[in-house]
């Protein structure tokens, strides 16, 4: 499967936490910024962070339950590669990141069987990365 590069910008507060926050947390490297935005290779997609100081961090998520968790709505992130999704929860783990979902296997042993986790970054924004033990059941059903 051959797909671009998503491009997603949202709204932060707090600049430089963010952009800490992306860089050392999430270990993504910085494109192009200015003193209202930075660029981000958010796995090979540009996340773009844009300061808003009039804008309100939400503080209660929507959930959605699935498999048994309450999944935070909206959220976005990054399907990655099995053993690059267990590196990055390994590490997520080490710099003690508080998670809305714990990494775990949804689905096991059915049709879209996945590894997932949840955390929000420093301003409410959820985040999920996963990864697919079989790629190409990505969107069967």
């Amino acid at each position: 499967m051959n797909v671009n590069p998503f491009h997603i910008a949202i709204p932060v507060k707090d600049l430089a936490l963010c952009r800490s926050f992306y860089n050392e947390i999430l270990e993504c490297t910085e494109g192009r910024s200015s003193e209202q935005w930075v660029d981000f290779n958010f796995f090979g997609h540009q996340l773009v962070i844009h300061q808003k100081s009039s804008y309100e961090i939400p503080n209660n998520h929507i959930s959605n339950p699935v498999d048994g968790h309450d999944v935070p709505v909206p959220h976005f992130g990054v399907v990655l590669d099995w053993d690059k999704w267990i590196e990055l929860s390994e590490k997520l783990q080490k710099k003690n990141i508080t998670f809305v979902i714990e990494p775990y296997i949804r689905f096991k042993g059915l049709v879209g069987e996945q590894a997932t986790l949840f955390f929000l970054d420093p301003e409410n924004n959820a985040l999920e990365f996963k990864a697919f033990k079989n790629i190409n059941q990505l969107f069967e059903k």
